[in-house]
């Protein structure tokens, strides 16, 4: 199910700057054409410009909004082969006495049900333009414990488990899902952290380590895979343990 880009139509979330940015990049460089949703009109119509490409101002939180970013792509390019769901915000709320409702909510309104919905809006367009991929940007907070937030860390895990558990059934439809996990990147997302993060031994990723991912991922003839990205190795797919059965006797 490996995806050649040459021809194909990309939605991608966040893709103003950043990881999704990064990602348009590199596709638009490999013949693909991009339609990017983001908040930020400004630096996303001024990317899409120069990318030859369309821009829709998207809150995925917002079901409606992803349809419309969907119909977008396929009302200006005619289909839609591939969707990089990577619109995120970090929640920084905590589980104590500084828990917030409202930080909570925003928290997992952007980074999964931005998902869920981006997800249901590109399937039937992806299936009726003939099969494709759509990756969803999770992080390694999907795939071990992150105490410093650990609501950041649910709604990742959340994303790393729909992804595994939908592979499977959109395989019959031609389409590949997978989860992009990264480490921390220099991205919009830890501004002013970047020093905190390396004095607790978090290196921190260049965006283009994470494209070159996300090309990785495009190349694979899997489903349902998360792949981890972290400095000094080539990425792969997250290797989960088997659940332990029933005992017998």
């Amino acid at each position: 199910m490996a995806l050649d880009v040459d021809g194909k139509v990309a939605l991608i979330t966040g893709g103003s700057n950043g990881i999704g940015e990064g990602v348009a990049r590199h596709l638009a460089g490999r013949g693909a054409r991009v339609v990017l949703a983001d908040l930020d009109v400004a630096r996303g119509q001024a990317l899409a410009d120069e990318l030859g490409g369309r821009f829709v101002h998207t809150d995925v939180a917002d079901p409606a909004a992803s349809t419309e970013a969907v119909a977008t792509a396929v009302g200006a390019f005619g289909a839609l082969h591939l969707a990089h769901l990577n619109a995120g915000a970090s929640s920084w709320c905590g589980m104590g006495e500084d828990f917030d409702p409202e930080a909570y909510r925003r928290s997992m309104a952007v980074n999964l049900d931005g998902v869920v919905y981006g997800i249901a809006a590109a399937r039937p367009a992806i299936k009726a333009s003939g099969g494709g991929t759509i990756v969803a940007t999770a992080s390694m907070a999907g795939l071990v414990p992150a105490p410093f937030d650990p609501i950041y860390a649910a709604n990742k895990h959340a994303v790393v488990g729909l992804v595994r558990s939908l592979g499977p059934v959109f395989e019959a439809d031609g389409i590949a899902v997978h989860a992009l996990c990264p480490s921390f990147a220099r991205t919009n997302i830890i501004k002013g952290s970047e020093q905190s993060l390396q004095d607790m031994g978090f290196p921190i990723l260049d965006v283009d380590d994470v494209v070159a991912a996300f090309a990785r991922i495009l190349a694979s003839d899997s489903t349902g895979e998360c792949w981890y990205v972290v400095a000094g190795r080539p990425s792969e797919p997250f290797r989960f343990r088997r659940a332990p059965g029933p005992r017998s006797g």
